[in-house]
């Protein structure tokens, strides 16, 4: 039903992967942990694959699999894995492609959990990581290893926006046969399709951009060919990671509206990044939209619009910052992103707080980074409370 790969994104957006169920306009909630077989060959079948069914909501389920279709319709995918939450979805691709004996490279410069899981965890399962400046795409030709299974980007980066080129750095990879991922949570597919530029694999926390109203907690995996769809969905069915199907359920309802929030945020974000540039009080603002940052024409290239995330310091530093997040009423102190909701946050201390401090100043994670993430209020009230706020700063 309605699943025409040539619509448009926003009729994918609201279409693609609807199950036609007794007539029902949305697909209902399948809030069941199992399913019954018709008779025992039939159980059978499904279970050696002859046959599609649903057997075991660990295994699927209907309202997750119109989320998965739909997504990677989205990300121009063959199929998609949707799990838990984001770390879900990043370890559901370390656990992937790393063993005993391999190699990760990565931007240095990552949410924080995604490189902390793989400094603090994989070393004990004998796994090697290089973290490096991957917006210089030669840092990671530099990096690859004999032994490099993964190359995994997130484009923008979390907090620094520091944007890669995922073409050239794909060429790089794809020289060595290794496979690359990018974490496309910052933009959504609907600001940058990772596939279509060569990466093997996107990731995304759905909790964020695709569901849009910070009510779940999910993660998706989107895979360009069926081979490493199948080694991915093997690794959540087996690593229990899956989505219940309510979490399921509102991530597609959130989905539906993705252009329309996207399209607003930015068009907010690029009006508070030009007063934030322009304040006497900000040291430096990091936005793509903004001629001031160093991959802009990237940006403009890679990219179809320059997003709702920005990253700014004060001249006062860190305490100069507190202030101005202490002092703020309408943007929310609280970690996140990608909600209808202006979020504001500290990385140093919040988010990237289990990195070393030396991990985060190579990353350019300063003490007085500050994290805006905007959202789709009244741009006026957005850039009023920022005003107030760094009066007290």
């Amino acid at each position: 039903m309605h699943n025409d790969e040539n619509m448009g994104f926003g009729s994918k957006a609201v279409h693609a992967g609807a199950i036609d169920c007794l007539g029902s306009a949305v697909t209902p909630i399948f809030q069941t942990s199992t399913f019954r077989f018709r008779d025992v060959d039939h159980g059978a079948r499904c279970f050696s694959g002859e046959e599609n069914g649903y057997i075991y909501t660990r295994i699927g389920n209907p309202s997750i699999t119109e989320l998965e279709e739909a997504v990677a319709s989205l990300e121009g995918g063959c199929g998609s894995v949707a799990v838990s939450s984001g770390m879900a979805a990043v370890n559901t691709v370390y656990m992937t492609f790393l063993s005993q004996g391999k190699h990760l490279v990565a931007h240095n410069s990552l949410y924080g959990p995604s490189r902390g899981v793989m400094e603090s965890i994989y070393p004990k399962y004998g796994v090697e990581s290089s973290f490096v400046d991957a917006t210089d795409t030669e840092n990671v030709r530099n990096a690859i290893k004999d032994n490099t299974a993964l190359i995994y980007l997130e484009t923008p980066a979390n907090p620094t926006m520091g944007i890669m080129d995922i073409e050239a750095i794909c060429k790089i990879a794809h020289e060595r046969n290794i496979p690359v991922c990018v974490d496309n949570t910052f933009c959504s597919p609907y600001l940058q399709q990772p596939l279509a530029l060569g990466a093997d694999v996107v990731l995304h926390s759905m909790t964020k951009f695709i569901n849009g109203h910070a009510d779940i907690v999910g993660g998706i995996v989107v895979a360009k060919e069926k081979d490493i769809y199948t080694r991915l969905r093997a690794i959540m069915v087996n690593m229990g990671f899956n989505m219940d199907p309510h979490q399921a359920w509102l991530t597609r309802r959130g989905l539906k509206t993705l252009p329309i929030r996207i399209d607003r945020a930015q068009e907010n974000a690029i009006k508070v990044a030009e007063f934030l540039e322009n304040h006497p009080k900000v040291e430096w603002v990091l936005y793509p939209g903004l001629k001031s940052h160093p991959q802009y024409e990237l940006a403009k290239r890679q990219m179809k619009g320059p997003g709702a995330m920005i990253t700014f310091c004060l001249k006062g530093g860190l305490e100069a910052g507190k202030k101005l997040m202490n002092n703020v009423h309408l943007a929310m102190l609280a970690v996140s992103l990608g909600g209808i909701e202006t979020l504001i946050q500290h990385p140093a201390s919040m988010t990237h707080s289990k990195l070393s401090k030396e991990a985060r100043e190579s990353a350019g994670i300063t003490d007085g980074l500050i994290r805006f993430a905007v959202g789709i209020e009244n741009v006026e009230d957005i850039i009023a409370d920022l005003r107030e706020a760094l009066e007290k700063a």
